[in-house]
Parts: structure tokens; sequence; C-alpha cells
């Protein structure tokens, strides 16, 4: 039986609720939601094991805070036995329009500290990632300030039509594959 990893990064407390930075924590909840199933604290992070299409799938919101995010992974990709082209990361990213959804099988950390540590860890640079679109808004040297700062307005109403497209991005990775969901959802 396959299995499936999917990690929504973020760092965990109040004070980082609804920022840019987690919205790998506010898509994963939002595709545990829609499958009816919840999360449950374990080592390394909060869990949820659900089915989809007869499938396992193991969802991981790493309490290890972003940029040490790889020990978490790496522990339950071991502990699960689960391959690494069946894990799937789920990451903001400042290079990319806001909203924009691109999903790739390999690359660089692109200065993401989450991803440079899943990297150092993982000793590749070859695992789906799903980079969610934050934008650059933001003054130089500020870079800091606008991914854990909290979202506008107009972001947010626009968030509710984006986060639905995320959930049914992660549903056509497990069901569907890679390269059939990048072509599905790279750029919407």
């Amino acid at each position: 039986m396959k299995k499936f990893l999917i990690v929504g990064l973020g760092n965990i407390g109040e004070k980082y609720d609804n920022t840019r930075h987690n919205i790998g924590f506010k898509v994963v909840d939002a595709f545990v939601k829609e499958n009816e199933e919840s999360f449950s604290t374990e080592k390394l992070g909060d869990l949820a094991k659900l089915k989809v299409k007869g499938k396992t799938v193991f969802v991981l919101k790493p309490n290890t805070y972003m940029n040490l995010s790889g020990k978490a992974v790496l522990y339950w990709m071991k502990k699960e036995n689960i391959l690494i082209e069946n894990t799937l990361i789920i990451t903001d990213d400042l290079n990319i329009d806001f909203g924009k959804i691109r999903i790739k099988g390999k690359g660089s950390a692109g200065g993401h500290n989450g991803l440079k540590d899943i990297q150092d860890k993982l000793n590749t640079s070859s695992y789906p990632r799903f980079r969610f679109g934050v934008g650059a808004n933001y003054n130089k040297g500020r870079q800091v300030d606008f991914v854990l700062g909290k979202w506008s307005n107009e972001e947010e109403s626009e968030l509710i039509e984006r986060i639905p497209t995320s959930v049914n991005a992660i549903t056509s990775f497990i069901t569907a594959g890679l390269s059939n969901t990048m072509n599905t959802f790279n750029g919407k």
C-alpha cells in the first residue's frame, strides 16, 4: 500500500498564527478538515492520519520551528517508511505572486531556511515541494517582517478562494501523481 507524507511548514505559537510564513500550516489544516480528520500531538509535530482513495496519508505540522523542519520530516519518513517521491513539502515563497502555486519535484531551497534544513537532513534537493506565493510587497531589508506579518484584509479574502485550490492540488498529488499535478495546478 502506498503511503504519503504531506508536510505543511510553519512556526508554532500564537504569535505566528495567520502569518504569511505559516501558509503551509493553513493549507494542511484545510486539507485535514476537508477529509474530516484531525491532528494529534506526536513526536516532533502534530500529525493526522487519513485515507485518500485507498492510500494512507500522514499529514504533518512540525513543531520544530521553520528553520529545523528537516528533523521532523526525516523522522516521520523513516518511522512510516515513506518514499521521498511520496513526500510533499508545502511552504511560502516570496518569489511567487500572492496566491499562485508552483509545484516541483526538485530544486534549490531558494533562500528558504525550512527547505534548506530539509535538503540538509534528506541529503538531496530532489523532493516534491509545493510553494504558495506570498508575493514580495515589502521594503528593502523588511523581508523577515513581511513573512512573519499577518495577511492583509484583501489577502485574507483571496485566501478563501486559494486554499481550496491548494487542497485540490494535494489530493491530486496523492491520486494523480506529481507530473499531472504540476500540469494542472502550476501557475493557478
